[in-house]
């Protein structure tokens, strides 16, 4: 893979994979969108599939890693550590542009829901706040939430035939699900930093009306949680398999 790939198949991989999960959450807490209401289980299903999306096209270019926690994973484990800052620019990129993407998607509801008398807060639709702010325990659930997606997907690798039978994404998808219901329910599951700082930036930036505070004084446990959970997570393996 060239430099040029893997930046690209980055860029392109994550702005796909935000512009379907923050764009599920926009249709869920939104005024005026269809979707208004349907609840978690869409929101997990959504960013699932964002994942599915996004990875399936990077794959043929930069391997579909679309995380930071993932890439600092693999190059644990594998000990090749030459091409991890062009896998987290193009993640960061990436993020921030699908970011923009679901703003421009959504454009028309966050300017009507501006003009609710109960407007909701938008931020959650761009980045991950969590129901009780507790650092320790916020901190710990991140870590935990990524060790659960990054060791089962280095240990994916073990299976020759998830590989040769295309599926091996397919199933992280529904990994992804199934961290967000299970594990999602504290902290909305970051996992992934690029996917929370990237879109915290875009939102910060944005004229969105009313948009409220963009929170950068727990912007840091969602990009350090999943850093040293994906990094305990390729110890782990490296130590157990």
């Amino acid at each position: 893979m060239s430099n040029g790939d893997i930046f690209v198949g980055e860029v392109i991989g994550t702005a796909i994979l935000i512009l379907f999960g923050a764009g599920v959450v926009a249709a869920v807490v939104l005024n005026y969108s269809k979707a208004q209401n349907s609840g978690w289980i869409v929101i997990a299903f959504g960013w699932g599939f964002g994942v599915m999306a996004g990875a399936y096209t990077a794959a043929p270019l930069s391997g579909g890693q679309l995380n930071p926690a993932v890439t600092i994973g693999i190059a644990i484990d594998t000990g090749k550590w030459d091409k991890v800052p062009l896998y987290i620019a193009g993640q960061m990129v990436g993020a921030m542009l699908g970011a923009v993407l679901c703003w421009l998607v959504y454009y028309a509801q966050f300017q009507a829901n501006a003009e609710e008398e109960m407007a909701q807060p938008t931020l959650g639709i761009f980045s991950t706040t969590p129901t009780i702010r507790n650092v320790v325990a916020n901190l710990m659930t991140e870590i935990i939430a990524t060790i659960a997606l990054v060791l089962p997907i280095l240990a994916f690798g073990l299976t020759k035939g998830l590989g040769e039978s295309g599926t091996a994404v397919l199933v992280v998808s529904f990994l992804v699900v199934g961290i967000g219901l299970s594990l999602g329910g504290p902290t909305g599951y970051a996992i992934n930093p690029a996917r929370d700082l990237g879109p915290r930036i875009v939102h910060s930036l944005l004229p969105i009306p009313n948009k409220g505070t963009s929170d950068w004084g727990y912007a840091w446990i969602p990009v350090v949680g999943p850093l040293i959970g994906g990094a305990l997570a390729g110890v782990i393996f490296n130590a157990a398999f």
